[in-house]
């Protein structure tokens, strides 16, 4: 034969060509699809396999730690099939409500467009347009890779099938009391108006002010005509409802019962003992605020004492404060009170200090503790006796399987992990 009629070889390898090629033709004969059994390997018991993917969310492309698991999770399904087991891989994208309304937001700013400009029936057609375009892209990339997935079975958290699912299990949970609606404090974030969880908050430390206030006591005693309290968010004394101390300081332990009157508000609130408190830290006296702060909600609880909110959902403050800081951005209040504490003598000193300060990782806002309606699975509450798993609490159950071996973490050092989240774990806040 010729050289002019010899087929010619490119000089290096180019796999996409043959790749995509061969990617589309497997997946046109069904090799991916769950329900074959083939011939097992010698020796081996068939069963089932199957892995469903962590649903990547669809805010934008998939990145190295996608295409480091997905490689993992492919082995595996690859590993599972020629062993002849009856093997799935489920492929599918996640809604992730908040992070793709905050893609879609910055895209509408770049624009010069807000979502309160559009309205929400076309806020979310852009969220649909744009879950239509980063999803395609996904999947493509998943193909790209190889994934040997059971396309057919592709789904997306917000299919009306999985809705249905969702609503269903939340009314079982609901009729056995596992799931209920409650006044709680939650970490909310004032640009997204919603509660989000523990790891949405980013806490660094940050250059601050330490705020040293005087108390006026309603009967002075001992010399003592005022009590100090130091605190990094005066803003929120609007909302005080107690003053603390360590039940053994001597300092103040003949007040302990007895009423300061809380500055620029008038109200006479008590002076209570709790061991929460550090003698050693400012002045050893401590406003409580259960409404806007998760340690003095707790000591609220403690304590029977009322919970006052003073900030609006936007972070502002509310009808609940004196009409002078009505309305009020919630630094803005602050400057005010703090002006007007000097104003009236009852600013005993301002100091610099750094202080740990919660931002949402998605707005950098910095995180109000705020006292809202939401609802919550009650992780250690028993289960009713009709249910699956009578007289256990979700908690519990989940503990069982991994001590009997029903699930195994690999490594198995992750088990260790899990307990001990489990075993502190508190409610969940479901409504975000």
């Amino acid at each position: 034969m010729s050289d002019s009629a010899s087929p010619s070889l490119p000089k290096s390898f180019e796999p996409q060509d043959i790749e995509s090629r061969w990617y589309d033709e497997w997946n046109r004969r069904g090799l991916f699809a769950g329900g074959q059994h083939t011939e097992p390997a010698p020796g081996h018991a068939p069963e089932s396999f199957a892995i469903q993917f962590p649903p990547p969310n669809v805010t934008g492309t998939l990145h190295m730690g996608h295409a480091f698991n997905q490689t993992i999770m492919d082995g595996l399904i690859r590993h599972h099939r020629m062993r002849g087991d009856d093997t799935v891989f489920i492929p599918g994208t996640d809604h992730a409500g908040i992070a793709t309304q905050i893609v879609v937001e910055r895209q509408l700013d770049a624009q010069g467009v807000s979502r309160h400009d559009l309205g929400r029936d076309k806020f979310l057609e852009h969220v649909w347009a744009w879950k239509e375009q980063s999803g395609s892209t996904i999947t493509g990339q998943f193909r790209r890779l190889g994934s040997s997935c059971d396309w057919t079975r592709e789904y997306f958290t917000m299919d009306e099938r999985l809705s249905r699912g969702v609503v269903e299990v939340f009314v079982r949970l609901y009729e056995q009391g596992l799931i209920y609606r409650g006044k709680r404090l939650v970490n909310w974030d004032p640009v997204l108006g919603t509660a989000v969880s523990d790891l949405e908050v980013v806490s660094t430390e940050e250059d601050g002010h330490m705020w040293e206030i005087r108390y006026p006591l309603v009967s002075p005693a001992n010399g003592l005509t005022h009590l100090v309290v130091a605190t990094t968010r005066p803003e929120t004394m609007l909302g005080d409802v107690a003053v603390m101390v360590h039940p053994e300081d001597e300092r103040y332990a003949h007040l302990i019962g007895q009423k300061v009157t809380l500055p620029l508000v008038g109200r006479e609130i008590p002076i209570i003992a709790d061991d929460y408190v550090d003698r050693e830290f400012g002045t050893g006296v401590v406003k409580v605020t259960p409404a806007h702060d998760f340690n003095d909600y707790a000591v609220g609880q403690r304590h029977g004492l009322d919970m006052i909110s003073v900030l609006t959902l936007d972070a502002r403050i509310n009808d609940e404060a004196p009409e002078a800081y009505r309305g009020l951005d919630r630094f803005e209040a602050r400057k005010r009170i703090v002006a007007d504490l000097e104003s009236q003598g009852l600013l005993q000193q301002v100091r610099a200090h750094k202080l740990m300060v919660p931002r949402g990782d998605r707005t950098n806002s910095v995180i109000e503790p705020m006292l809202t309606d939401q609802w919550f699975v009650a992780m250690s509450q028993p289960a009713p006796e009709d249910s699956l798993h009578p007289g256990k609490s979700i908690t519990q159950v989940a503990l069982d399987v991994v001590a009997d071996g029903r699930v195994k973490f690999v490594p198995e050092n992750w088990t260790t992990t899990y307990n001990q989240w489990l075993e502190k774990i508190q409610d969940w806040c479901i409504s975000r």
